[in-house]
């Protein structure tokens, strides 16, 4: 699989088992020091940061530019490759592959480390690898034991890109601002079917983001698949979950991601990733030698490409801060057009079952089969929303909050140090205000319906100005629009601004009422138009609420979204 080293403490727990086992945590600090000592010209490993349970988060950077530091890199504008692994620390291929491969490349003076850096976080959800069982993988195949795909906070940080909730994805944002990584590389492996395809490569941005790069983005794509395809590899360019849960017949889809996700998030943040998901249902050693595939085919590329994809990336960047006044995407969705592909499949029955009591799927490995199936394979914009000339707003009283989130995502804002009495801004008021049912991802979320209107405002002392003109101008569209699906609004920071806390009590109403259409014949003319509505007519509470939203009691930060656009450049 790979030429091993000389020297055991080189080598992974991995290694030493025939990939029956995964090293626990104290293995990735030993190696990180152990690989510093052996080239210290050419690798450092160093903390970024802390896991809520106390335990370091290790990164390495491997380069032979002489630079070794974010700084130095940025000055020098060397191409930077991160791999990323362990962030669901179940799926530990790309932990042990990324040692490997950087070890092999280290002790063959491999030519790429002379002109790009990589940077390599083994496991970015420490506190789950540590929680160390056979069973923490059903849907797996090896090692023996492995960790759990949470945080200690019971957090899938591959759900928080843009929330941010995490401390370990904190961490993970800071670095990620301070490496600016042309190439991401999240390094996973499937749930679901099973099947002869051993892995699935996808890209972005080649269906969001800023079409510029997509070209750059498939090639990217193609360059890896083709490597993979070449060593014996069955890879696929979508992720394989059946649309219908444990129905082969359904088919699949490209997959449109959200910004919570790692191929949504950095997409709006102009650079490329690659989300590689070997196949849960292929042994160990096979899963991590395709991954060491993977990792050598993106050092490849990096190297022959890298240099001309930042440089476009940096003119997309400049491109991005002039978006100001147009229809800026902000959700995406899978197309209705279908295409039939020949899928590597396994012969397979669904019969009933007497303990669900459905049909139940039962694959036979033995028996390969190709399943002529649909494939959704476009993704079509779902949401624009026109990016304010100047930018957004975000009132004195979430100041902190915001800013806080908005530095951990690279996102330039200023503090105002004056006050702006009846500023020209915009103002979003929800129309309608749904909550989810249940919590997700330690967060009840909420759907606003409701559209921007100019209407001047006080701004306090305090207050945020976000400028659009800057290179994550998309990315400050996804978190502060309040409709697009992985805004903060989205995500519940605002909650409270939709909870009604000021009320009239409904005798008090009555009489008010009366005496304002007494007193108003327009609002006399503008109730009986509402009594045409029958479900209006009969709905006591919403009849007595019409008065009341009319009444000068009525507060006017109710359902008044804490987040303005401006239109200048406060």
């Amino acid at each position: 699989m790979t030429q091993a080293s000389n020297e055991a403490s080189l080598r992974t727990l991995a290694e030493q088992t025939d990939f029956k086992k995964t090293g626990r945590y104290d293995e990735v600090l030993r190696l990180a020091k152990a690989y510093e000592r052996t080239w210290p010209e050419a690798v450092r490993s160093f903390e970024y940061g802390h896991t809520p349970e106390g335990r370091p988060l290790v990164a390495l950077v491997a380069s032979r530019t002489g630079a070794l530091t974010s700084e130095e890199v940025a000055k020098r504008k060397i191409p930077v490759l991160l791999l990323q692994g362990g962030i669901h620390p179940g799926e530990s291929d790309g932990k042990d592959a990324g040692f490997m491969a950087l070890r092999d490349m280290l002790e063959a003076r491999h030519p790429a480390l002379e002109r790009i850096a990589i940077v390599f976080v083994p496991v970015a959800n420490v506190d789950g690898h540590e929680r160390f069982g056979r069973w923490s993988r059903p849907n797996q195949v090896g090692p023996e034991e492995m960790g759990r795909r949470t945080t200690a906070q019971n957090l899938n940080m591959n759900r928080d890109y843009t929330k941010a909730d995490a401390p370990e994805m904190q961490a993970l944002l800071r670095l990620l601002t301070a490496w600016d990584p042309i190439v991401y590389a999240d390094l996973h492996v499937t749930n679901g079917a099973d099947f002869e395809h051993d892995v699935s490569v996808q890209v972005e941005p080649i269906y969001v983001g800023d079409p510029g790069l997509h070209p750059t983005g498939t090639a990217l794509r193609d360059h890896v698949m083709q490597k993979l395809a070449a060593s014996g590899s069955l890879p696929l360019p979508f992720y394989p979950s059946l649309l219908r849960r444990d129905d082969p017949a359904s088919g699949f889809q490209v997959d449109a991601y959200l910004p919570r996700f790692s191929t949504g998030y950095f997409a709006l943040r102009n650079r490329l990733t690659l989300l590689l998901e070997t196949h849960s249902w292929k042994d160990y050693p096979t899963r991590v030698r395709i991954t060491l595939n993977t990792i050598s085919a993106l050092v490849e590329w990096t190297d022959a490409e890298g240099a001309r994809a930042l440089a476009l990336a940096q003119e997309i960047d400049a491109k991005a801060a002039k978006l100001g006044g147009t229809a800026v995407p902000v959700e995406y969705e899978t197309g209705e057009h279908v295409t039939t592909v020949a899928f590597r499949g396994y012969a397979y029955t669904r019969t009933p079952s007497a303990v669900s009591g459905i049909l139940a799927t039962r694959y036979d490995p033995t028996k390969p089969e190709i399943w002529h199936v649909p494939l959704k394979d476009t993704v079509q914009t779902k949401r624009t929303e026109i990016a304010p000339r100047g930018g957004y707003v975000v009132s004195a009283a979430f100041a902190e909050l915001v800013g806080e989130r908005l530095a951990l995502h690279g996102i330039a804002f200023r503090r105002l140090t004056a006050g702006i009495a009846r500023a020209p801004v915009e103002t979003f008021r929800a129309s309608q205000v749904t909550f989810t049912p249940k919590p997700f991802e330690g967060r009840t979320m909420v759907s606003l319906d409701g559209q921007w209107r100019s209407e001047p405002r006080d701004i306090a002392v305090g207050s945020l100005f976000v400028p659009i003109e800057q290179a994550g101008a998309r990315l400050i569209m996804a978190l502060l629009e309040p409709a697009a699906p992985d805004s903060f609004a989205s995500w519940g920071f605002f909650n409270a601004m939709y909870e009604r806390k000021e009320y009239m009590d409904a005798y008090v109403t009555e009489r008010v009422a009366e005496e304002m259409l007494a007193r108003d014949p327009e609002l006399r003319a503008e109730f009986a138009r509402k009594l045409d509505d029958p479900s209006f007519a009969r709905n006591p509470e919403a009849r007595l609420d019409f008065f009341y939203r009319r009444h000068p009691s009525f507060d006017d930060h109710f359902e008044l979204y804490p987040v303005f656009r401006a239109n200048t450049v406060l």
